[in-house]
């Protein structure tokens, strides 16, 4: 006859192994999901620094060819070539990829709502916020809020803590709930605006396809022989209320085929409509354009980068001065 004793230790050391065999399974099916996910990472990390790498050629080639656009014809930058906008395929190995290139100092730079290239001593300009008041108005922004947030602008990269008849500093910022402080330096990307007191989200994002956030407090340069039809409503805000942006997507409509070889010849038909605009507005329309921007985007083996950068064209060489990163749509 069997010992019960004996049985109930067999099977107290039969159910131990069991128990063990199961927790040395789930360990190992953790370990080679960990190693599966930790070899699909290295492929991805691998995939996105090889479409990194193409991008930045891609980035290089549009530099040159703009240098090449630029130096063509130093003295007028038109739409001769079909360049802006049209996509440019690049091939590259295993994917493929296309270059974007665009005029980037046809918008309204943030920075200029200040004078001043040292960041010690920016202080307000007029012009500047008020055109900044009047591309919002434009937009269909209330005056009142076009003003404060136009005010509050010029506070945010100006270097004193003084607010401006509507604007806000420091003591504006540190209220909030999550209390911050203006920036006093210029902006690095326009999402900066976010930031400032007067800007909602709806006003952000009115504003956000007609902003943009150059290494410089010039006015706007905006190249007339560029300027599309569709953005008429930059060149309205430079005319702050003297022609409707339908009036000025007309005048832009009438540009000749290859671009107008003065700023008198642009001006000269308006002023005899009595369209005069401020004296800072005229010498910032330009005929040549010195800010490029560039979009690579690289699919490689089902893995997309963005890569978008921004070309100072103002001096040959032309110099790829910032870039920044994105995923594809």
């Amino acid at each position: 006859m069997a010992d019960p004793g004996k049985s109930g230790e067999r099977g107290a050391a039969l159910l131990t192994v069991l128990l063990l065999v199961a927790v040395m399974a789930v360990v190992a099916s953790t370990a080679l999901e960990r190693l599966a996910l930790a070899t699909r990472m290295t492929g991805n990390g691998g995939a996105v620094d090889q479409a990194r790498a193409f991008a930045d050629a891609g980035a290089e080639i549009a530099r040159l060819r703009i240098g090449d656009l630029v130096s063509a014809n130093p003295g007028k930058t038109t739409l001769a070539g079909n360049w802006m906008g049209t996509p440019q395929p690049v091939a590259v190995p295993g994917g493929v990829a296309a270059a974007r290139v665009t005029d980037a100092g046809n918008c309204f730079n943030l920075n200029s709502v200040v004078a001043g290239e040292n960041e010690a001593n920016l202080k307000v300009r007029p012009v500047g916020v008020s055109q900044f008041q009047a591309l919002l108005q434009t937009l269909g922004v209330d005056a009142r809020q076009a003003q404060v947030a136009a005010a509050s602008l010029g506070d945010w990269i100006d270097s004193d803590n003084v607010p401006q008849p509507g604007g806000a500093e420091d003591e504006t910022y540190v209220q909030a709930a999550r209390p911050y402080r203006t920036a006093n330096r210029f902006m690095i990307d326009a999402s900066e605006l976010r930031a400032v007191h007067g800007v909602t989200p709806a006003i952000y994002d009115l504003a956000r396809p007609w902003v943009c956030a150059l290494p410089t407090a010039d006015l706007s340069p905006i190249n007339i022989n560029t300027l599309l039809p569709d953005q008429a409503v930059l060149f309205a805000m430079l005319l702050q209320g003297q022609v409707s942006v339908a009036q000025a997507r007309q005048l832009l409509a009438q540009r000749p085929a290859d671009g107008y070889g003065s700023t008198v010849q642009f001006w000269a038909p308006l002023a005899s409509q009595g369209i005069n605009p401020l004296e800072e507005a005229a010498n910032q329309v330009k005929l040549t354009t010195g800010f490029f921007g560039v979009e690579v985007t690289v699919d490689v083996g089902g893995t997309q980068v963005v890569e978008r950068a921004l070309i100072d064209a103002r001096q040959s060489p032309a110099m790829l001065i910032r870039r920044s990163w994105g995923s594809g749509a």
